[in-house]
């Protein structure tokens, strides 16, 4: 997403009633996202606890969240409880279900067609209609598989080699839109993750991946790749690699990893902490977090990059502990719930960095998402950080997640929005940052966007050999009944765990 668009950030004052129809997709913002394409192909195997209850009729867990092809975005998030008071047709409502009641009797009895659908499958079809009469990308149903998997994806765990991958042209000076590998593109390698199979191989950034168990990769598409890369878990691939003119082979066994949240550099010879949030904001995230801040607060590390590229977002709470480290005191952002409450989201005191005499940048992308965004929005708009990059996803909604009984999956239903400290929804339009930088046609092992901030903070730039930007997940714009709503919809990431 390196597009510089203007700013867009008309406050947006809080709704005497809910809107559905503001919830527009930043389909925007992914029609703008880099040639070079990114795809999340790891698989998240973590579970999260609920946090607190939004509202006095549900038990839930507050998330901002965006789910697409495995991935999630969050920013407000709620597992929830059933929210009937008591099962079935209320009294009042007969007349308004006697056709929907009807119709479930007549295929029941009537219907000649095959496959015959079980009354499950009726049911959950009903369900799914309601969802989609809001026309709200963020509101769907999911069966009960694919619940429990969204649920899933939200953790630490990760599934497959281990390596981001990119789309990239051969040609480093090539402005080439690649769209599949040939004819002039290649899959690069982003980076190993950290603890991964890939790593414990010696799979390296910059990498390009030529061939997997011996196949050319040639026509594929970077999703086509992914899917073969991240395979089966406990099988073996062979990943043919092309690294400084030699072929290379390496075989590695698809295992479940534990995928650090954060990661923490020293850069400039010790003078700046380079600390990455990877993939999402949630309790793990936050705690990390703390931990990496405190190492670099001990060895007396003035200067602070907090890198968020490519983070889906998450739990409301974590982004405030974390925005928290930065700021001692005052909002953070607001939440206006369905009936246009606004509930501000404070500060907590002791953030371990609040002095004014540490520098603060924050590096963001085009899938910088959700609790991610309220975390730069809320240092931004406080003039405590700046904003290096290109213009994040742009989600300023919170959805919260209901289980329903009787093993029915479970619906993500749009609850309030959020907006920054100075009162602006950012949804469909991102945070735009104070220095843009264009890493559309970066190659695997460069970063000119840390580059930038390493300068902006009177440093020397470090790239090639600067740390890799954390995976962009690639949420893919339209929801199934597994993943999320809304083809267009999702950001575009720039690289790929597999």
């Amino acid at each position: 997403m390196s597009a510089n668009l203007p700013p867009e950030t008309t406050p947006i004052p809080a709704p005497a009633e809910p809107e559905t129809d503001g919830l527009a997709p930043a389909g925007r913002a992914a029609s703008e996202a880099t040639p070079g394409q990114l795809e999340q192909i790891e698989v998240d195997t973590g579970r999260r606890p609920a946090r607190r209850n939004f509202a006095p009729s549900r038990l839930g867990l507050v998330l901002v969240a965006i789910l697409a092809g495995g991935a999630l975005f969050v920013g407000g998030y709620t597992l929830g409880s059933h929210v009937a008071s008591t099962p079935g047709t209320p009294a009042a409502e007969e007349a308004r279900f006697a056709g929907f009641w009807d119709v479930y009797s007549l295929i029941q009895s009537e219907y000649a067609g095959s496959p015959r659908p079980t009354k499950d499958e009726l049911v959950q079809g009903a369900i799914k209609g309601m969802l989609e009469a809001l026309n709200d990308q963020w509101s769907f149903y999911q069966a009960p598989a694919d619940f429990a998997s969204s649920l899933q994806n939200v953790g630490g765990q990760a599934q497959g080699i281990g390596v981001t991958v990119q789309l990239q042209p051969v040609d480093p000076k090539s402005t080439q839109n690649c769209q599949t590998i040939g004819n002039g593109c290649e899959l690069a390698v982003a980076a190993p993750i950290e603890g991964s199979p890939a790593m414990a191989a010696g799979i390296l950034a910059g990498d390009v991946i030529d061939t997997v168990d011996g196949a050319s990769l040639d026509g594929k598409t970077i999703d086509q790749a992914s899917t073969l890369i991240r395979g089966t878990l406990g099988t073996t691939v062979k990943i043919g690699i092309l690294r400084d003119g030699k072929s290379l082979t390496f075989s590695i066994v698809r295992s479940l990893f534990n995928r650090p949240e954060v990661d923490y550099k020293s850069l400039a010879n010790g003078a700046v902490a380079y600390i990455a949030i990877n993939q999402n904001i949630n309790t793990p995230a936050a705690t990390q977090f703390d931990a990496a801040l405190q190492k670099a607060m001990a060895a007396g590390q003035k200067n602070v990059i907090l890198d968020l590229r490519g983070n889906l977002g998450g739990y409301v709470d974590s982004a405030e502990k974390i925005a928290s480290e930065f700021i001692s005191s005052g909002t953070l952002a607001y939440q206006v719930d369905a009936r246009g409450a606004v509930t501000p989201v404070d500060a907590s005191a002791g953030g371990r960095a609040t002095s004014s005499s540490i520098k603060l940048v924050v590096l963001v992308d085009g899938n910088t998402a959700s609790a991610a965004e309220i975390i730069a929005g809320a240092l931004q708009a406080r003039g405590r950080g700046i904003l290096i990059g290109s213009k994040t996803y742009g989600k300023g909604v919170v959805q919260e997640w209901l289980p329903l009984p009787n093993d029915f999956g479970g619906i993500h239903l749009t609850i309030a929005r959020w907006l920054t400290p100075d009162k602006v929804w950012i949804n469909g339009k991102g945070l735009q940052p104070n220095i843009p930088v264009d890493s559309s046609n970066a190659r695997a092992g460069t970063d000119p966007v840390l580059d930038a901030a390493l300068q902006n903070l009177g440093f020397a730039p470090e790239s090639p050999a600067s740390p890799a930007p954390s995976a962009s997940s690639s949420p893919s714009p339209s929801p199934s009944p597994s993943a999320q709503p809304s083809a267009s919809a999702q950001p575009t990431p720039a690289a790929s765990p597999s």
